[in-house]
């Protein structure tokens, strides 16, 4: 999802419409390279419109994310959720504990743990935050 269009489409067709806050939350993320905490949107949100409050914000996140348009994860940076555009399960996080860099990673290791734990559990996993912590490659000690 990428567009005006999009966002206005999911709220339309989920009975809300696409308020000032809900647009700049959305423009916000679209435009962050990397994660954000709700202060650090609503800070960039400002810059735009200084009349959007900080409550604003976090009504427009908790309704974003029920929407599945953006995600929030705790990625063990500090105790601060982070927020971003949503995207598929697959892709996880690599944080670095030294450097506090979040990476993206595709791989197959969260279809792994969805078939195991269906096929062993029988537990249908609905949605699955994977985040790794280590040492990034910048960050490795030589």
């Amino acid at each position: 999802m990428s567009s005006e269009t999009d966002v206005a489409s999911v709220l339309r067709e989920s009975g809300y419409r696409l308020t000032s806050p809900r647009w700049l939350v959305w423009s916000v993320l679209r435009s962050a390279e990397g994660h954000l905490t709700a202060e650090e949107i609503a800070e960039r949100a400002n810059e735009a419109d200084p009349t959007v409050n900080i409550s604003s914000i976090y009504r427009s996140l908790a309704l974003l994310d029920q929407l599945g348009v953006v995600r929030r994860s705790n990625l063990g940076i500090d105790d601060s959720a982070r927020w971003e555009i949503a995207h598929p399960d697959e892709e996880f996080h690599l944080v670095c504990r030294v450097c506090g860099s979040v990476d993206h990673h595709r791989g197959d290791l969260v279809g792994q743990i969805r078939s195991h734990l269906g096929e062993e559990h029988t537990f249908y996993a609905e949605n699955i935050a994977l985040v790794v912590t280590g040492v990034c490659p910048r960050c490795v000690p030589e």
